[in-house]
């Protein structure tokens, strides 16, 4: 006797018809007649709706189906479709690669655009306008630098990068002064202030239930004796 594994099978193309639909495809490929196949196909594309509700979800469902039906035949089913007929190539055609910057960024904690923001502010000609755009570059450095680092940075040291990233067409002032920026640690959870009060909260039920207890034990103490 003979068993029927999957591994004996011919390769399932669309998994999500089932095995069943795949056999009614490749039926209908062998029928003689144009009339026939286009009766049984139309059969076959309510069955395959019927099986995936949530197709109908997608725009155009009925379009999707039979450009299904023809890919589980392998383009081979000769039939009236309402739709133009997929090509085989067009479906199954990978996608370009997509390019990805290869640039090399030479602080990596201000990021790439603060180095398009130096570029754009060498090319402002206004010395007020430029002035303001430094400025501003600046600021947006030092919060870049303490957002990575979580540590205070003087201004100093933002100027100095500043500097060696314009390559020293940015003229800045040494006694520029940024905005005060700081990394600020996440105050003390709730978590402790909860277990503050539950602890409060437990010394006061304990301090309660050993005075129940205490007053208990004296009635016990002072009760009649027979």
């Amino acid at each position: 006797m003979e068993f029927d594994y999957n591994s004996t099978r011919s390769h399932l193309i669309l998994a999500e018809y089932g095995r069943n639909v795949q056999n009614m495809v490749d039926y209908i490929c062998t029928l003689p007649t144009r009339e026939e196949r286009n009766k049984y196909a139309q059969v076959v594309i309510d069955l395959m709706g019927f099986l995936n509700p949530h197709l109908r979800d997608v725009a155009d469902f009925k379009h999707k189906l039979w450009d299904h039906l023809f890919i589980i035949s392998g383009f081979k089913i000769d039939v009236d479709c309402p739709y133009p007929r997929p090509v085989e190539g067009s479906i199954r055609s990978k996608p370009e690669i997509l390019a990805y910057p290869q640039n090399r960024i030479k602080f990596k904690h201000y990021g790439k655009t603060v180095e398009k923001m130096i570029n754009a502010a060498k090319a402002i000609e206004d010395p007020q306008r430029k002035e303001h755009m430094i400025l501003s570059i600046a600021n947006f450095m030092k919060m870049a630098y303490v957002t990575w680092n979580k540590d205070s940075v003087i201004d100093e040291t933002i100027i100095n990068d500043l500097k060696e990233l314009s390559n020293g067409e940015l003229q800045v002032s040494d006694d520029l002064s940024l905005a005060k920026v700081e990394f600020k640690t996440p105050p003390p959870g709730s978590r402790t202030r909860t277990a503050q009060n539950t602890k409060g909260r437990s010394n006061g039920s304990n301090n309660k239930n050993q005075g129940q207890s205490n007053g208990y034990n004296k009635k016990r103490n002072t009760g009649k004796r027979y």
